[in-house]
């Protein structure tokens, strides 16, 4: 149990609203101290991050031009929580669809996690999608181009010691399969 208690929040002053987050300036007051000190946050929807599993085992992968380092990821299909969306689970089936083209069974959530919570807002859901098969048409966002790739399930943790997947989210999307395949997550 903690004995850190949470910062009261004085006051807030959006600073810029920019489509995909907007950043505020939040004024809190340490609890230990009893001095006021301000913050910037970004809030951001919601994501979800998709295990895709074909009935032989492959994962769906996606490769696309990331603009924040200007080069071609391997990844996870995965996006945005739209405000329709109903859920992180009808998130990531639409996400899966329209990135890949696939469609799968038993979608469900594995585990969650803070981007980064020193500054971000928001969740990042991983949902698990069983015996995915190519069965929709592709649905790119305007902003998008993407490559789907098959890789066997048992490569992933070497690929990952070689350095094929550099975005954060998708390492940790990726160790909460493994820990679902080994029987240590219960969703």
């Amino acid at each position: 149990m903690s004995t850190i208690q949470p910062w009261p929040l004085l006051r807030s002053e959006t600073l810029g609203d920019f489509r995909i987050f907007r950043l505020d300036r939040d004024w809190r007051r340490s609890p230990r101290t009893g001095r006021e000190h301000d913050f910037y946050v970004l809030h951001a929807p919601n994501w979800v991050n998709v295990i895709a599993l074909t009935p032989q085992r492959e994962v769906v992968l996606v490769e696309q031009f990331r603009h924040g380092t200007a080069t071609v990821d391997l990844e996870v299909p995965g996006g945005v929580m739209d405000r329709e969306d109903a859920s992180p689970v009808a998130t990531a089936i639409r996400e899966l669809r329209e990135e890949t083209g696939y469609v799968g069974e038993h979608a469900r959530i594995i585990g969650s996690t803070a981007p980064n919570p020193a500054f971000l807002s928001n969740t990042c859901h991983i949902v698990l999608i069983e015996n995915c098969v190519p069965a929709a048409e592709l649905e790119f966002d305007p902003g998008e181009d993407i490559a789907t790739r098959l890789v066997p399930a048992t490569d992933l943790p070497r690929m990952m010691a070689e350095g094929q997947f550099r975005h954060a989210l998708v390492a940790v999307a990726l160790y909460h399969f493994e820990l679902f395949e080994r029987g240590l997550l219960k969703p």
